[in-house]
């Protein structure tokens, strides 16, 4: 069931919101053009910012769970116990409930170690624009129907999905990655890559010194610069795909009728 929120505005019509559950790593972080997304239809937006300690709420009352990227490796439980609630919650969010997940980078990682499957070192970490494609299995799946075969994407990991949970479906890969996303039934997709990533996000990490000397580290002096003028031309095809993405899954739950 749905918990529905209705915002007064005065002089017109009580409106009636959604809930979107937002599970947040790192600070300066957000569910990026998704919020676009979310304001469209109707959803609102509630971050737990389990870094800092903030506890997860009972799942009931929400309709959508979007769970963000972060610095954290899903195996580092002694290092961040929350972890342990955190595969919890989407373990009883996408198995039990069956209920809209979307995961990125991390939330994608943690998707799969919660339903069984594992993650490991990346063998060759992707920073940057890389190139992903379709799997044979997507073509005929109802959440990566109206996408070209293959995109160009933006990546910044260096852990990457080793085993894949019996209950999920590989839907893109990369020469690097062999998996780039992952499906659960009709109700679940992640994605190894940032595709919530917009021109705002890219332009953000100018005011921030830590995101800048990370790409330096990865990718050498200069590296912030190269990649916006690299990225910038190609944000919106990644825009397109991710709100094809977005709306199919939306459409496939009943999320948006």
């Amino acid at each position: 069931m749905s918990s529905l929120v209705r915002l007064p505005q005065p002089g017109y019509p009580r409106v009636v919101m959604k809930r979107a559950l937002v599970f947040q790593h790192m600070d300066h972080d957000h569910p990026g053009r998704f919020l676009d997304f979310f304001a469209e239809d109707g959803i609102i937006p509630e971050p737990v910012r389990l870094f800092e300690g903030e506890t997860i709420p009972s799942l009931a009352p929400y309709d959508f769970l979007f769970v963000l990227g972060g610095a954290q490796d899903t195996w580092q439980e002694d290092v961040h116990p929350w972890l342990r609630d955190e595969k919890q919650a989407i373990r009883e969010w996408v198995a039990d409930r069956a209920r809209p997940y979307f995961g990125v980078c991390l939330g994608h990682q943690l998707l799969a170690t919660a339903l069984g499957g594992e993650v490991a070192p990346a063998r060759h970490g992707e920073v940057g624009v890389f190139d992903v494609a379709l799997t044979g299995a997507a073509q005929a799946h109802r959440l990566m129907q109206g996408l070209e075969p293959r995109h160009k994407v933006m990546q910044w990991h260096m852990a990457e999905v080793t085993r894949v949970p019996e209950s999920a479906t590989v839907l893109a890969s990369s020469e690097r990655v062999a998996v780039q996303a992952l499906s659960v039934g009709d109700h679940a997709v992640s994605t190894q890559f940032h595709c919530e990533f917009t021109p705002q996000t890219v332009a953000g990490w100018s005011s921030l010194p830590g995101y800048v000397s990370s790409l330096e580290k990865h990718l050498g002096e200069g590296a912030y610069p190269r990649l916006l003028r690299q990225s910038y031309p190609l944000m919106p095809e990644m825009a397109r795909m991710t709100r094809r993405i977005y709306d199919n899954l939306v459409s496939a739950t009943g999320l948006r009728r």
